[in-house]
Order: C-alpha cells, then structure tokens, then sequence
C-alpha cells in the first residue's frame, strides 16, 4: 500500500498567532509532526501544504517536501480540510504520483508516535476499512453525566443520562472522543466519496497522555508540561 502523508499548516492562527512554528520546548510545534512522520516506516512520501513562505521554510528545515504554495483560496480562515487534502493528491497525481491512501497530519497534535502512524497504516491494510481515525477515551466527561440547564437554572436530564445519580464510570459503557492525531483514508473514499471517514471507520486509541490538541495557549502549557515532565513519551500517570 501507498501511503501519502499530508502535513496541513495555515499561517493564519488566531488563538495562537504563528502557531504551527512557535517554540515547543526549543522546537518549532511543526517538527514534532515531521519528525514522527518521517521516522515512520509505512508512509512512503511526506508533503506539507501551506500558503505561508515562513511554515514552508520551517518545514523544508525539518525535512518535509514542500512541493508548491497552496493557493490563498484554501487558506482562509473557514477553509475545511477536505479541499485542502484533495488539492494536494490532485497536484500529486498530476505529477504522475499515485497513492492508495492518505493520511492527514495537524502538527497542532504533536504528541503523536512513528508506531501510531505505523499502526494505523497496518490496521487500514488488515481490516480493509475504509479509514482509520483516532480516538481517546473520555474518562470522568462521560456524556452520561452532562446535564442540560434551563434558562431558569433548573438543571435537566438528558435521554442518555446515567441511570442513577452517582452511577460508577466503570459501569458506563465506554465512549471516545475523536482525537486528531490520525486521520488516515482510502485515496477513494477521500476523493470519490469525499469524506475523511467513510462508511467503515476503525479506531485508533490513543493514550489520554498523549492525546493532546494545541488551540489555545493553555494547551501550549499543557503539552510543555507533557514533553518536559517526561509523561507525554513514558509511563502513563495512574
């Protein structure tokens, strides 16, 4: 299988302005994505798109391709990511290079392992699946404990409730946030059907200590304090 990683990197981050190349323990944010996708065995190309000469630099720095400037129209503010991915496997195929399946890289989750990337790709090729997304379990936000409050304060159930007040979260059934670290698609699925997901999607999970999305300066701390207190790559805290 030919897996083509995408790297997806706008200039125009509001929360954090310049984002994808600011400083994360003494790297730019951008590198910790290159350098997990090249140390990857099953990707056999990597590119970076981007519309900003300041990323694409970084980017060539680290090692990424950087094959053409993306087009300042997919590179606003409310661009989605699907036509920015298909942009880049048409570009490619125009080239004469063609792949079996993408995978897209946010480096705004930088926490994520070569083994990650590796492993998806294998469970994509094993199950025949459609995608592979990743996942992180919930934990004490379980659903079933989230309340709906009225206008006058009353606090109401809502019909996926707990079953009693109080209810064990081990006795919950277990439910997965979508995560961000892998999004990984059949070259099909992603450009006939145009979707990232597909009808049969597998999941990926992730551990909550590296299951760490950068969109606030908040998260820039948090994910510091990951990387510098040795937990984001080692041993789970319990």
């Amino acid at each position: 299988m030919r897996v083509l990683g995408i790297v997806i990197a706008r200039g125009g981050s509001k929360g954090i302005p310049r984002k994808n190349v600011r400083e994360l323990c003494g790297k730019p944010l951008l590198q910790y994505t290159a350098e997990a996708a090249l140390a990857a065995k099953k990707l056999t190309r990597v590119v970076l798109t981007t519309e900003c000469d300041e990323i694409a630099s970084v980017g060539r720095a680290c090692g990424l391709e950087v094959p053409f400037i993306r087009p300042a129209e997919l590179a606003k503010d409310d661009t989605p990511s699907l036509p920015v991915i298909q942009h880049t496997v048409d570009f490619l195929q125009q080239q004469g290079d063609r792949f079996d399946a993408v995978l897209t890289l946010q480096p705004t989750n930088p926490l994520r392992l070569p083994s990650d990337i590796d492993g998806a790709i294998d469970l994509l090729e094993t199950s025949g699946a459609d995608s592979v997304i990743s996942f992180v379990d919930v934990g004490e936000k379980h659903p079933a404990r989230m309340k709906f409050v009225g206008e006058d304060g009353r606090v109401i159930d809502p019909p996926f409730a707990e079953e009693f007040e109080g209810q064990r979260r081990q006795d919950l059934r277990p439910l997965y946030l979508r995560e961000g670290s892998i999004y990984l698609t059949q070259r099909s699925v992603l450009m006939d059907q145009h979707s990232f997901k597909g009808q049969d999607c597998r999941a990926w999970i992730m551990p909550p200590h590296r299951a760490c999305n950068i969109d606030t300066p908040f998260d820039m701390q948090m994910a510091e304090w990951l990387i510098t207190s040795g937990i984001a790559w080692g041993e789970a805290v319990q």
